[in-house]
C-alpha cells in the first residue's frame, strides 16, 4: 500500500468513528436529559417547549444514527434500521421515565413528538441526499 492509500483509509475510519462518537454522545445526552430531575432549575414557560425539545433530539439523533450506519454498515434499508432504532430508543426513556424517576413520567405525546422529530429526519434524507453523499457530511 503506498502514502495516499493508507492516508484515505485512516481519513474513512475517522469519519466513521466521528459519526459513532457523536450518536453516542447524543444518545447518552438524551438519556441524561429525560431520566434527570430538572425541578430544582428555573423554569420558562413555554407553550410546547417540551415537545420541541423531543423533536430536535429525536432528529438529530435520527440523522447522527444514519450518518453512522450509512458509512459503516451500509444497509439496504439503512433508514428503517435507524427509525426503528430511534423508536425502540425512544420507548425505552419513555418506559424509564414512568419506572425509574420520580419527578418524571411516560407521555404517549413525547412518542408522538419523537416520532415526528424522526420523521423530518427521514424527510430531510431523501428529500436533501446530496448532504448525504460523499463531500457534504460524508
Amino acid at each position: 500500500m503506498n502514502y495516499f492509500q493508507v492516508t484515505t483509509i485512516k481519513r474513512l475510519l475517522e469519519h466513521k468513528k466521528g459519526y459513532l462518537y457523536l450518536a453516542s454522545l447524543w444518545t447518552l445526552l438524551i438519556a441524561y436529559l429525560c431520566l434527570t430531575d430538572f425541578n430544582k432549575l428555573p423554569t420558562i414557560e413555554i407553550s410546547g417547549l417540551d415537545k420541541s425539545v423531543h423533536f430536535i433530539l429525536h432528529f438529530i439523533f435520527t440523522l447522527l444514527w444514519y450518518l453512522y450506519v450509512k458509512s459503516t454498515i451500509k444497509l439496504k434499508w439503512s433508514i428503517a434500521f435507524v427509525v426503528l432504532l430511534d423508536v425502540v430508543y425512544g420507548s425505552l426513556i419513555e418506559v424509564g421515565q414512568a419506572f425509574f424517576t420520580i419527578t418524571r413520567k411516560a407521555d404517549v405525546i413525547d412518542i408522538l413528538a419523537n416520532s415526528v422529530g424522526t420523521s423530518a429526519a427521514v424527510i430531510v434524507i431523501y428529500v436533501f441526499p446530496r448532504l448525504f453523499k460523499r463531500g457534504y457530511l460524508n
